[in-house]
């Protein structure tokens, strides 16, 4: 049995986005293009993790990225062979997982460095590892600026091996943010200081999809595409790559009814009818993952017309204005992708107008499309 709210992920959509993106690198870089990492974090940005690492995998891709160990152990369970980096945090972790499951650690903290020392030792089995740099974020990493007393302990370690070094921009996706350029320099003066110190990492990374798609002198050796894998691109930017949505989110109208003038509707009564108004409810509440915030602001798909949602967001049920619309129990209501109309005439609602509608951004809109709505996998 599956619930009339559905995600559909368009996996052959996944692998062209993936194909297109190594095909702009190497365009754009002919002479040394860098390679992806596929992330595959937050459940595969709310897509589905093994499914979606199983469809990059096998489009080409020879590292994914999660968030935690558990996440990585999700992966291999799943089936994945290539090589997954864990991008969080070790220090209170069991660490056990990094050898059961063969993942590539990032060591961000000399508790992390110290730790998964101590695990290497304990199953006499040599780390290799990747360097996370702080370079303004203020979250994870080695500070770039104190270097020389923080790492020669973790790149003397006999059981640790430096694979790679990275680190994350705070601002990619604001094109007046100063703090961008800054961080780039801070991390090539950090990898100088590396090198000094006897770090000889294989490769270097430093981007996100939004600066991917903003500044290739910060490509390095490997991109680390993530929101743009799932074809949306990082607002404000735009790009040149041809990408596609992977995910369309679908319900069904379970109800139509009618309000005459005066009469509100839903909790609260947020809404009320000025003129006799035609609503229909649709199954997908913020149990979903939908936003409370688009009562009155946002709106579905409906016979490709667009039907303001009204009243507030419930649990489990929303409601929206088809007042004029010819539309019946059972119809198919498109709440994030695209609808045609009788008539052949196409509209889209997709992540990045959801977002912007309720103040938000559109890696938050995917990732919160609930784990009760059954993903179909195309």
């Amino acid at each position: 049995m599956i619930r009339p709210t559905v995600a559909r992920v368009d996996l052959g959509a996944l692998k062209s986005n993936f194909r297109n993106i190594v095909d702009y690198l190497a365009h754009e870089r002919p002479e040394r293009p860098p390679r992806p990492i596929a992330v595959v974090k937050a459940n595969a940005y709310g897509h589905g993790a093994g499914q979606v690492a199983c469809a990059l995998e096998d489009a080409g891709a020879d590292l994914l990225a999660c968030a935690d160990i558990e996440e990585g152990a999700a992966l291999r369970s799943a089936g994945v062979t290539a090589e997954i980096l864990v991008f969080g945090a070790l220090s209170v972790s069991d660490l056990d997982g990094l050898f059961d499951c063969r993942l590539t650690p990032t060591i961000s903290t000399p508790g992390a460095a110290r730790a998964v020392s101590r695990a290497a030792a304990k199953y006499h089995q040599p780390v290799r590892y990747h360097l996370k740099i702080d370079t303004g974020m203020n979250r994870l990493g080695f500070r770039h600026d104190n270097l020389r007393r923080t790492l020669p302990e973790l790149l003397g370690s006999e059981s640790l091996t430096l694979d790679a070094v990275y680190t994350h921009f705070a601002t990619a996706d604001d094109p007046g943010s100063l703090l961008f350029a800054d961080q780039r320099t801070r991390f090539e003066r950090a990898l100088r200081e590396v090198e000094t110190l006897g770090g000889h990492p294989h490769y270097r990374h430093a981007c996100n999809s939004a600066a991917l798609l903003r500044d290739s002198r910060v490509w390095y050796d490997r991109v680390r595409p993530g929101l743009l894998l799932y074809g949306v691109v990082p607002p404000p930017l735009a790009s040149t790559i041809p990408v596609v949505p992977v995910m369309t989110l679908g319900s069904r109208i379970v109800a139509v009814k009618g309000l005459r003038p005066g009469e509100g509707v839903g909790y609260g009564v947020k809404f009320t009818a000025e003129r006799a108004t035609t609503i229909a409810i649709i199954p997908a509440g913020y149990a979903d993952g939908l936003d409370m915030r688009l009562e009155g602001r946002g709106a579905v798909l409906i016979r490709g017309r667009r039907a303001p949602i009204v009243g507030s967001v419930c649990m489990d049920m929303m409601m929206v204005d088809v007042t004029g619309l010819e539309v019946s129990p059972g119809d198919e209501v498109v709440i994030i992708g695209s609808q045609s109309t009788p008539e052949g005439s196409v509209d889209r609602i997709d992540a990045r107008e959801m977002a912007a509608v309720v103040g938000t951004i559109p890696w938050e809109i995917v990732c919160r499309i609930g784990a009760r709505i059954e993903r179909v996998y195309t």
